[in-house]
């Protein structure tokens, strides 16, 4: 098998299930929905969903990385069920069950983007725009955080 893909994560489709697959992206969502944990990992040329169960190595790998960070992973190809299948994606009929992760690229915690509204003038609205981190220690003098303000006009 190829040191990071057997696939891309956009070519596995219902004819795959069954299969052993070694998938390698960016970590682009994560949904943990009754303790199974849900991640799109996204390369180039499309996304594909990987499932991790409590209590495997993979979950407790999964669940500690941040959106972004490039990692390889090795599954199984499973079918959704009918319910569960997402149109919108020409991998949507499928998911990967993780079985092995490795770390290629930690990414940092991201900023988080959020906009209010602070004022009006005769001409416009201005509304702020600032980018803070999720770690508990940033402040607006550390860290990540980004300010930035912009005049849109009202209609």
């Amino acid at each position: 098998m190829h040191r990071y893909r057997s696939h891309t994560c956009g070519e596995l489709r219902a004819s795959d299930v069954g299969t052993d697959v070694r998938l390698s992206g960016w970590l682009h969502n994560r949904r943990d929905l009754g303790g199974i944990l849900f991640i799109d990992l996204r390369d180039h040329y499309g996304i594909t969903q990987l499932v991790a169960r409590p209590g495997t190595e993979a979950y407790e790998a999964l669940d500690k990385l941040s959106k972004e960070t490039v990692v390889r992973v090795d599954g199984k190809v499973v079918s959704r069920g009918a319910e569960n299948i997402n149109p919108e994606l020409p991998t949507g009929e499928v998911e990967v069950e993780v079985g092995e992760v490795e770390v290629l690229g930690a990414a940092a915690l991201l900023p988080s983007r959020s906009t209010r509204r602070t004022g009006s003038t005769r001409s416009g609205v201005w509304s702020t725009a600032s980018w803070t981190c999720a770690a508990s220690a940033c402040t607006a003098t550390s860290c990540c955080v980004r300010r930035s303000s912009r005049r849109s006009a009202t209609r």
